[in-house]
């Protein structure tokens, strides 16, 4: 009868390999999940920014109307403070050389509305993320009025 000899020095190498290949499996696993947020999280903006080019071009438009309409959209859907959600507006004029202010009460027929809406990754990530730390989502709709 044979008997079987285990090899101990074995079981000490699957440790170390183990060591070795666990970080990396769960950099790659977090930096799925974080850039699979950014990615939706970037899609809800440019859903924020539509809403807010959509209430740009309507007759009783305000920039602070429009404004509140993003973050609104943008607390409710990301959950995120309305502090930190960036609106910036844009109107330029359908005739060369007019000056509108960038306020969307001065826009006339013709002239483009731009809203563009910014956020810090850091508030809208899952977990204490690497590789988008530091960086800002944007997104931006424009319409003509």
């Amino acid at each position: 009868m044979k008997r079987i000899v285990k090899n101990h020095r074995r079981r000490g190498a699957a440790i170390v390999e183990l060591a070795i290949a666990l970080p990396v499996l769960l950099a790659v696993v977090f930096g799925i999940i974080e850039f699979g947020r950014a990615l939706s999280a970037s899609q809800v903006m440019t859903s924020a920014a539509r809403i807010g080019s959509r209430n740009a071009i309507l007759g009783n438009a305000t920039n602070p109307r429009v404004e509140l309409a993003v973050k609104k959209f943008c607390q409710s859907s990301l959950n995120v403070n309305p502090g930190d959600v960036f609106v910036s507006i844009t109107v330029t004029p359908a005739i060369p050389g007019q000056n509108r202010g960038d306020d969307v009460a001065n826009a006339e027929e013709g002239d483009l509305c731009a809203i563009t809406v910014e956020i810090p990754f850091d508030k809208l990530s899952y977990t204490t993320g690497q590789f988008l730390n530091g960086k800002n989502l944007v997104a931006r709709c424009t319409m003509q009025k």
